[in-house]
């Protein structure tokens, strides 16, 4: 399985918006300067979030956008699902039933079913919250609470 662009720079998108926020909406000028993303490629995929509702849109001169949610109520597994479709390493597990009629006879389904849970186990574990604190802590930065 290959995540494509559009699953990565959704993400990168989203972690931007959450570690920018300040209250104010987070504008695509400001992201794609900050990840060297061109900001057309960013207005499609800024699109497809604000209609799942992951975003909220802002208009006007000071606008920009904004997260519906908490950071930590987004899993990295919601926003690669929404950009990518299914993340299942096989065709033939895309799907809650399997159509494949070879299934009861089919020696490496057992394969593919490990891995594609295996997948799901850790997109579903992390949420954006927890890249925020990835990135707090690979920058030194502490959160200190008196």
């Amino acid at each position: 399985m290959k995540i494509s662009t559009k699953g990565r720079y959704a993400l990168r998108m989203m972690l931007d918006i959450a570690e920018h926020d300040s209250g104010d909406p987070v504008r695509v000028k400001d992201i794609a300067e900050r990840q060297g993303i061109s900001i057309k490629y960013l207005e499609q995929i800024v699109s497809m979030l604000v209609k799942a509702d992951f975003l909220r849109s802002i208009r006007g001169p000071q606008g920009g956008y904004l997260l519906n949610r908490k950071p930590a109520e987004y899993t990295v597994g919601s926003i690669l699902r929404l950009t990518e479709g299914n993340l299942a390493p096989v065709e033939c597990l895309s799907t809650p039933v399997n159509p494949c009629e070879r299934s009861q006879g089919c020696v490496t389904l057992r394969l593919w079913t490990e891995v594609n849970e295996a997948i799901a186990s850790v997109v579903d574990k992390y949420t954006l919250e927890d890249l925020l604190e990835w990135k707090r802590q690979a920058n030194g930065i502490q959160d200190f609470v008196i």
